[in-house]
């Protein structure tokens, strides 16, 4: 369908203005935010980069291009933390101008391979290192010091069985690399010279999809595990931890008599290192007797480490019928501002403007795989637990996976951000890390969502929702063998980093062989003549745009 001559003017008039373009490039970087949840437009991913790449490829210079993809990038940030501003206030707009400056190599190179004239070759190219660039990035921001792994594009296809196969050969990242192959593709079927090449990347990328979902290594069952997640709900005001943990043990109690393997607790649904406060040690232990189950609870509490330190630390800890089993996780890694303020010297003041952490936790030193004997019917269940945002990180989950972790576990409180997308974005990790890693996973969280995923990512029952106040039983399927994730890691990533590197080489090369050919002509002071190509012309005067 070919566009109106003066809509088309209108258009490009808004795009030949800077603050008007400025404005165009943060909304179509904000677009792909939409297939997260709680939209969970999962489809939307597939082409929501579309108008971005399409907008970079209309810039006239590299400078503009980077621009472009800068404000993109700050869009997109903003967009998928937007939950974070009641936190960081005015401080999430440093932030993310800052992490935006990532996505500004990635627009040059996005210029460099869409501009017209787009020709075959180009255009097979970019379906390749377009995405390779874009798996950069998200390997660079998923840094601890950055904000983590939240906010990865293929985390969008949590609920996607085809994707849940793809991530258990190269984990969220090789979904990342096909999402942006696509959109790539789908960019390419505006420039009608490259149509052929876009039908072709689109088709590949099917077919990739296609095989891995049916060909990719299926964990294999072996037993059920019946876990009790307790989710106490919102409760705020004086002596809130108190009357927290007495509503988590009313609702343990209610357990009773429902054959149980285990019992999970959300993140800091303890207040006090239960080392030193025997008396409510006791009580916990009396619990466990009666549910015939552990308890796996949360400390958040000043205590003193294994290496002797002492200060706050949250704690998975396994309370048995005898009382504490000496099964301790640590955190190791912690959320920027949230637990612990980077460069607290400098950057000490954002205290003042959010809820910014006024004292930093200490980080645990090692991850901690928990033995619980007498579950599944006696053959005995390892546990690899997770605190909070680890979940986000898919090299702990595996890390614990080839530890021996049969089911992995992540506590958590998204209460904070209750009324935002953060608890639904959260607890959709889990659906990634079980099908990363072929294992079962319970997100059990103080205020919702809470949830369980099978081996392969499928939702076991039903959640428990930011509203509810209870407790909730799950036969979660235990499952053995490997992944391939599991044994080659992060793959995608090794490779998008060749590709790249191979294209700089390429470039340089070609760059400076050029630079050789145009010496004599440049030394002699004549101009090298240059000569429109036809696809170049008709681009230029728009008469062969679709």
């Amino acid at each position: 369908m070919r566009i109106p001559a003066s809509r088309r003017e209108q258009w490009e008039r808004v795009l030949r203005s800077g603050r008007w373009r400025g404005c165009v490039a943060l909304l179509a970087g904000a677009l792909p935010a939409l297939a997260f949840p709680a939209p969970s437009l999962w489809w939307l991913a597939y082409v929501g980069l579309v108008p971005w790449l399409l907008l970079i490829r209309s810039a006239g210079t590299g400078r503009r291009a980077a621009l472009d993809g800068w404000l993109g990038g700050v869009g997109y940030l903003l967009a998928v933390h937007h939950w974070l501003m009641p936190s960081l206030h005015v401080f999430i707009v440093i932030l993310a101008a800052l992490l935006g400056l990532l996505w500004a190599p990635w627009g040059l190179l996005v210029f460099r391979v869409l501009r017209a004239p787009v020709s075959v070759a180009a255009a097979m190219a970019a379906v390749v290192v377009v995405p390779c660039g874009w798996l950069m990035i998200e390997l660079v921001r998923s840094w601890e010091g950055l904000g983590g792994p939240w906010g990865l594009l293929g985390a969008s296809q949590w609920e996607v069985a085809p994707a849940l196969r793809v991530a258990s050969v190269g984990g969220v990242w090789l979904v990342s690399l096909l999402i942006v192959a696509v959109n790539t593709a789908v960019a390419l079927l505006f420039v009608a010279a490259a149509r052929t090449v876009a039908v072709a990347g689109i088709v590949v990328c099917a077919l990739a999809v296609g095989t891995m979902a049916q060909w990719a290594p299926q964990p294999e069952r072996s037993g059920v595990a019946r876990i009790a997640v307790v989710q106490p709900g919102v409760i705020a005001g004086p002596h809130s931890v108190e009357r927290r943990l007495a509503v988590s043990e009313r609702l343990t109690g209610e357990l009773v008599g429902r054959d149980l393997d285990l019992v999970v607790w959300g993140e800091s649904s303890v207040g006090v290192d239960l080392s030193r406060h025997p008396d409510i040690t006791a009580r916990i232990a009396a619990l466990s007797r009666r549910v015939g189950a552990d308890v796996l609870v949360n400390m958040d509490a000043r205590q003193t480490g294994g290496s002797g330190r002492t200060g706050i630390f949250k704690s998975a800890v396994l309370v048995g019928p005898d009382g504490l089993t000496g099964d301790r996780y640590d955190k190791m890694r912690l959320v920027p501002f949230g637990e612990y303020v980077p460069a607290r010297s400098v950057l000490g003041w954002a205290t003042s403007l959010g809820k910014a952490a006024g004292e930093d936790r200490l980080r645990g030193s090692h991850p901690v795989t928990m033995w619980l004997p007498g579950a599944v019917g006696g053959k005995g269940l390892r546990i690899g637990p997770l605190i909070c945002f680890e979940s986000a990180f898919p090299d702990m989950s595996r890390h614990l996976t080839r530890d021996g972790a049969q089911l992995l576990i992540d506590q958590s409180s998204t209460s904070t951000f209750q009324h935002s997308w953060a608890p639904e974005q959260h607890a959709s990790l889990g659906a990634l890390r079980a099908a990363e890693n072929g294992r079962p996973m319970v997100h059990a969280t103080l205020t919702g969502v809470s949830a369980v995923y099978g081996p392969q990512g499928e939702r076991i029952g039903a959640p428990l929702g930011t509203d509810t106040s209870g407790a909730a039983v799950f036969d979660v399927p235990v499952a053995s063998g490997t992944t391939l994730y599991v044994r080659l890691g992060d793959w995608p990533v090794h490779g998008a980093s060749a590709v790249l590197a191979v294209f700089c080489a390429f470039a340089g090369v070609r760059s400076l062989r050029r630079r050789h050919r145009d010496g004599p002509a440049a030394a002699r002071g004549t101009a090298a003549p240059v000569v429109a190509s036809p696809a170049e012309s008709n681009e230029s005067t728009g008469r062969s745009r679709p």
